[in-house]
């Protein structure tokens, strides 16, 4: 009998202390995280067509496309495990190459608009539709990611489950940062001289 008390008074100690809800937002995170993965690799699978769409079009600038093929070069040899979520400068360095990746296909499209062949050409505009809807999903997908983080991260510094993160290592996860927080912090610059 003593001994399934102790066993009910674990139990209870155990599931007061947040590890459940330890498991549980461990288990989110690593779902949003999964989707995150899956619509980046959506948008990596897009950039083929798009290059070899856009190569069609003989003047279309090759710096420009060089940058694409090397960032989806770079973002997709990064190797992710499950470690990279708890990993703040391996996640840093996805975060780093997928920013850099979308940055090559935005300048891609800036570019495409100079070349009314290809505006005009139906692949190319089916690519663009399919290319900006990837990265609508790749923004949900982040927010839920972020939500799913701070959920765990507030469980991980909270009293008390703060104490059964220590034991148990449960250390704050990193989430996706702005890359280029300094520079939208800074308010712009309006001019109105006379010319």
């Amino acid at each position: 009998m003593k001994r399934w008390f102790l066993i009910l008074v674990a139990a209870l100690a155990l599931g007061g202390c947040g590890y459940n809800d330890f498991q549980r937002l461990d288990e989110q995170t690593k779902a949003a995280w999964s989707e995150v993965l899956n619509q980046y690799q959506r948008r990596a699978d897009l950039v083929p067509n798009i290059v070899a769409t856009v190569k069609g079009e003989a003047a279309f600038e090759q710096e420009t496309l060089t940058k694409v093929v090397e960032a989806r070069a770079k973002a997709t040899s990064i190797q992710v495990t499950p470690e990279t979520l708890n990993n703040p400068e391996a996640f840093k360095k996805f975060q780093q190459a997928q920013g850099e990746l979308g940055s090559a296909l935005s300048r891609l499209m800036a570019v495409s608009e100079r070349y009314p062949d290809l505006k005009a050409n139906q692949g190319f505009r089916d690519l663009r539709v399919q290319l900006e809807g990837t990265e609508n999903r790749i923004t949900v997908a982040r927010n839920r990611y972020i939500q799913a983080v701070q959920d765990y991260n507030v469980l991980a510094r909270s009293f008390p489950s703060n104490l059964t993160a220590m034991v148990f290592s449960y250390t704050p996860k990193p989430s996706f940062a702005v890359q280029n927080e300094a520079q939208i912090t800074t308010p712009p610059v309006v001019d109105f001289g006379k010319k």
